[in-house]
């Protein structure tokens, strides 16, 4: 077991006396936004327990909540120390005043980090009448490792799938009897870099660090509905920074992927298209932006009002289909791009076709209309599910990781490192195309 899984086991054992204290914070450190909420429990005890979206949702409430520009992330990594320390310390500590309590430990998600999805397989003979933890420890133990390379860290190892005696399906064997048990498992690793820069970060600003998830996972979690997890379904987080892609089979997720291209890339297209500073153009690209043209659009003027002292310059106008024209090509890239990670998972496999747009940057006009052309048929724009005492100005898609963070906390899904493992590492194939096998195994 590497040095940072007994990190992450460490981090359950904080997030379990944080629940038992009531109140954690959960922290989105984005390229464009970082986010925190303070959330308290109802019922910390049961929330080990109980594993349904209804009781994640009546099991906490929100009591604080701040988002703040981001700082020193670049494609959902840490570029710059000292800016995200100083934005992350201002997020926790207008969160913590809106709640009038002291938080210590956080959970945080991020979306760089260049995952990469395994698919593993593993197989034991049950020693005794029916399964026990012990059992569950070793056939995920008995998994074949691939080499997932120098410099890679395990992010999230989820087993999404146990056979008993060839009964397949079962989420969780414990307790059945049986003689023969089998599991299939999603792994993700990341850069180990990205992670380590993410816990020194946030243990400088004195927090300790209670769990760590990849955004694209955490955004399916709350914009996908339960059919949708449960017969397939890719979520795509359009952030500003990064797009991540998550795809989902019977309540797991079986892949995830990370394209280096979001909201801010379009900014940054805008800006130096029509050579004005960034500012004003993510305030052209919210209130004019949009994707599809007509002959309205040519019609309808722009202002570039700006303050360059050149006041010919200054009072420039653009046509709306001009902005238009400026936007849709990275736009098409993008999606482009989440095609080609799409295919090489093999996601036109699965059962279902769905396509849920999520994220910041999912809410330029006509996206939808452009993503089912690109994509595929079946695409429909996904809001997070409510959550107690969320602010009104956080319940849009831009906050689906961190309604899904919330989720995590609640009911974070067993991991490899939650297992007593009995062998120091698993053995060596890895699945490139996840999707295919995990649907010809389950």
């Amino acid at each position: 077991m590497t040095e940072f899984h007994k990190t992450q086991r460490a981090m359950r054992t904080m997030r379990t006396t944080a629940m038992a204290r009531g109140v954690i914070a959960l922290l989105d450190i984005g390229t464009s936004k970082v986010s925190c909420l303070v959330l308290r429990f109802e019922n910390p005890e049961a929330a080990n327990d109980v594993v349904t979206p209804l009781f994640q949702q009546s099991a906490m409430r929100v009591i604080g909540a701040k988002t703040i520009a981001s700082q020193g992330v670049r494609y959902g990594e840490i570029d710059a120390m000292a800016e995200t320390e100083r934005a992350i310390r201002t997020a926790v500590q207008a969160a913590q005043k809106m709640a009038n309590t002291r938080v210590d430990h956080v959970i945080a998600c991020f979306a760089g980090g260049e995952p990469r999805s395994y698919g593993l397989a593993g197989e034991v003979d049950v020693a005794g009448s029916h399964v026990e933890e012990q059992d569950v420890a070793r056939v995920l133990a008995a998994c074949d490792m691939p080499d997932i390379g120098w410099g890679r860290e395990v992010l999230h190892a989820h087993p999404v799938n146990f056979a008993l005696d060839h009964r397949s399906g079962l989420s969780d064997p414990r307790g059945h009897v049986g003689a023969k048990l089998a599991t299939d498992m999603h792994m993700l690793t990341v850069d180990a870099a990205s992670v380590q820069n993410i816990i020194t970060c946030i243990r400088r600003c004195d927090l300790e660090l209670a769990g760590i998830a990849s955004s694209a996972y955490v955004a399916g979690l709350s914009a996908l509905v339960e059919d949708e997890q449960e017969l397939g379904a890719a979520c795509i987080d359009m952030g500003g920074g990064a797009t991540g892609v998550s795809i989902f089979l019977k309540k797991h997720m079986i892949f995830a992927d990370t394209v280096r291209m979001g909201g801010d890339t379009v900014t940054r297209d805008i800006s130096a298209g029509l050579q004005v500073p960034m500012a004003l153009a993510e305030r052209i690209k919210t209130f004019h932006g949009g994707v599809h043209a007509t002959g309205m659009d040519d019609r309808e003027m722009i202002e570039l009002s700006a303050n360059s002292g050149d006041w010919e310059k200054d009072r420039r106008q653009i046509s709306r289909t001009e902005l238009i024209g400026i936007m849709r090509p990275r736009v098409e890239e993008i999606l482009e791009e989440v095609r080609a990670s799409l295919d090489v998972a093999g996601f036109d496999l699965l059962p279902s076709q769905q396509i849920v747009l999520t994220g910041g940057a999912s809410q330029i006009p006509g996206l939808d209309m452009l993503a089912a052309k690109i994509l595929g048929q079946n695409v429909r724009l996904g809001r997070p599910m409510r959550v107690q005492g969320m602010p009104e100005a956080m319940r849009g898609p831009g906050f689906a990781a961190m309604v899904g963070l919330a989720l995590f906390a609640a009911c974070p899904q067993d991991e490899w490192w939650d297992f007593e493992i009995p062998l120091e590492r698993m053995g060596g194939r890895s699945f490139k195309r996840a999707i295919r096998w995990f649907r010809d195994n389950w």
